[in-house]
């Protein structure tokens, strides 16, 4: 007895490439706006960072006494000057260290940052 090929037996095929190029595409689809959207969420974590170490500079300015003011409240100021806001403040001598939080789709992502003369 003489075996026939598998795919001469699958009568139902006709069509399934349509469907596995729809199921590529539709992949490729998910994967693309699964990208676009940790490249949006990595852009704002990077405006995070750089407002939080603005605010960390301008707080260590105001501790050595180059700008006046609190140190605290002078990063407060350019942290909300940044579009960040401010969520910790400590300052040790002239180190100032800051928490700069944003947020992403209603995650806040909370950066910290330090200033001040070199150990």
């Amino acid at each position: 007895m003489m075996r026939r090929p598998l795919f001469l037996l699958a009568h139902g095929e006709r069509g399934s490439g349509v469907v596995l190029a729809v199921a590529i595409v539709a992949a490729t689809v998910v994967f693309a706006t699964a990208m676009v959207g940790l490249g949006a969420v990595l852009a704002i974590r990077q405006h995070v960072i750089g407002g939080a170490d603005a605010a960390a500079l301008a707080g260590a300015d105001a501790a050595i006494g180059i700008a006046p003011g609190d140190p605290c409240a002078v990063a407060a100021h350019v942290a909300a000057a940044g579009g960040i806001r401010l969520g910790e403040c400590a300052v040790d001598g002239l180190v100032v260290t800051v928490t700069g939080v944003g947020s992403a789709a209603g995650i806040p992502i909370p950066v910290r940052s330090r200033a001040g003369p070199p150990p």
